[in-house]
């Protein structure tokens, strides 16, 4: 009798853990949903003027607009997109009507596809999103300033290539447009969620270990039965 009441009591002890869990991380998962649902609300917003002085994180994703004109030089990112393969984002300084000099992410090209030069006498007026993405981790390459590839667009080292503030534009639209680029704003796509996939496992380990209990358990009161008989 004292075995099956451990057994019993760790099983049921295992479950509610995992339970528990489980629904921990479905809290978790309305809490992310709603932190999603106002970015992308921020996304979307009405464009204001550049900041003086943005914040990195006060104001990522704030919709701005800029009127000015692009310099020459700029930087290829390499990315990989859905439909397109490998391409590259341009990201070049923008120098704007009041002689600010900023980052703006243009889009993104076909690595096949001549690079374009942007001609530095034509008036744009850019709207589009702050950001300072966190693309490096430890698997990055490094820039390959030779080739001019990078693989991360770190904003404070663009900023210092270009010659530039460490002011990030994802341009969401170009006015007049830059065919063959195509601009590629940002969005919540790409930011993380998987507290459902979480749940589920939590969920899923607490069948699995209530089933192992109750199989242990009925093999614990097979030889009695048997010996009964």
């Amino acid at each position: 009798m004292g075995r099956l009441i451990g057994i019993w009591a760790l099983g049921l002890g295992g479950v509610a853990i995992l339970l528990s869990l489980g629904i921990w991380q479905v809290q978790r998962l309305a809490w992310k949903e709603g932190v999603l649902a106002e970015i992308a609300a921020r996304i979307a917003a009405d464009p204001v003027a550049l900041p003086l002085a943005p914040d990195p994180e006060a104001d990522r994703y704030l919709p701005v607009t800029l009127a000015g004109r692009f310099d020459a030089p700029f930087v290829r990112v390499l990315v990989s997109q859905k439909g397109m393969g490998a391409g590259y984002r341009l990201v070049a300084a923008f120098e704007t009507e009041t002689g600010r000099r900023v980052l703006v992410d243009r889009g993104v090209i076909a690595v096949a596809v001549e690079m374009p030069v942007p001609s530095p006498d034509r008036p744009v007026t850019v709207i589009g999103n702050l950001h300072w993405p966190d693309e490096r981790d430890g698997f990055t390459p490094e820039n390959d300033l030779g080739e001019n590839i990078w693989f991360a667009r770190d904003v404070a080292d663009l900023a210092v290539h270009l010659g530039a503030e460490p002011v990030l534009v994802i341009a969401r639209d170009i006015t007049p447009p830059e065919p063959p680029i195509t601009p590629l704003p940002v969005g919540i796509d790409n930011i993380p969620n998987d507290h459902l996939s979480y749940a589920v496992t939590w969920f899923s380990l607490a069948l699995v270990w209530m089933g192992m209990t109750l199989f242990l358990l009925w093999r614990t009161r097979a030889p009695s039965a048997e010996g009964t008989a």
